[in-house]
């Protein structure tokens, strides 16, 4: 956090949030002991937290418990070829030079793209797991991370075994603090499971490691980047619910069980686009 934007924070906090009262608030929201639920958060939307991502982090796992699972998106979306927009930074006759020498992605020591503080550090959180896809990976802690997190293909990143389907399997929760649903990576699994006429698949290319050897691999994956209505669709479901967020610090929090958003998202999009 840059100084302009901590000092604009700490001038917007009446009153700093810690590890207790983060808990209390948490919990107060609905997270119990023993939930299953992905989490996307704007830390710097809450206000001042004493001990910033690391008390977040450790209030969470207060309240869900040791019974309880929590994940995060990791996602890596720089490993992919330029030719997609991920290097609009970068002239493009360096494009081979990325091909040829893109770092292959590794679970365990790629660093997360733009997921913000607290998802970059929750990934390398002490037990916690990471998916193996080289571009949409998640992380996840907790008895369930093993089952969330198995089978995440390459070709259906957000599909029925990705562990944004496996969270539907389990019946899990979503929280949103500070965000609101064009952050919420579960509307994929609407997309997947939606018949629209515009839906496509693409190639992507990214840089893996086989049996250890890095190499620039080409597959079929989904193409995300009509994903503009999540925020209209969030808050028609919320509206048709009678969804009102609670506020945590100056925040605005949503938990939502995935399911019944998922089956309305699916037919949301049927009808809403082309």
């Amino acid at each position: 956090m840059n100084q302009k934007t901590e000092q604009t924070v700490l001038e917007q906090t009446t009153e700093p949030l810690t590890i207790d009262s983060l808990t209390n608030a948490f919990r107060a929201c609905g997270i119990e002991p023993g939930q299953t639920i992905i989490v996307h958060t704007s830390l710097r939307s809450l206000g001042f937290v004493v001990g910033g991502a690391q008390t977040y982090i450790q209030s969470l796992l207060q309240a869900v418990g040791t019974s309880g699972t929590l994940m995060m998106p990791a996602q890596t979306w720089k490993n992919l070829d330029p030719v997609r927009g991920v290097h609009s930074d970068v002239q493009e006759r360096w494009w081979p030079l990325i091909r040829m020498h893109w770092p292959a992605y590794d679970p365990a020591t790629t660093p997360s793209v733009g997921m913000g503080v607290v998802a970059e550090l929750f990934r390398t959180w002490p037990g916690a797991h990471r998916s193996h896809h080289p571009v949409r990976s998640l992380a996840a802690l907790g008895p369930n991370a093993g089952r969330l997190l198995a089978t995440h293909t390459l070709e259906e990143p957000f599909g029925e075994d990705s562990p944004v389907g496996q969270l539907y399997a389990l019946d899990g929760l979503i929280l949103l603090v500070g965000v609101d649903h064009a952050s919420n990576t579960s509307l994929h699994l609407a997309e997947h499971r939606a018949n629209y006429t515009s839906k496509r698949y693409v190639l992507e290319s990214s840089a893996v490691l086989v049996d250890g050897v890095r190499q620039w691999i080409t597959y079929s994956s989904p193409n995300l980047d009509d994903s503009h209505d999540f925020a209209t669709l969030g808050a028609a479901y919320e509206a048709e619910h009678q969804i009102v967020p609670t506020r945590i610090g100056q925040a605005s929090v949503r938990l939502l069980r995935q399911r019944p958003l998922i089956d309305w998202a699916t037919r949301w999009l049927e009808q809403h686009r082309s």
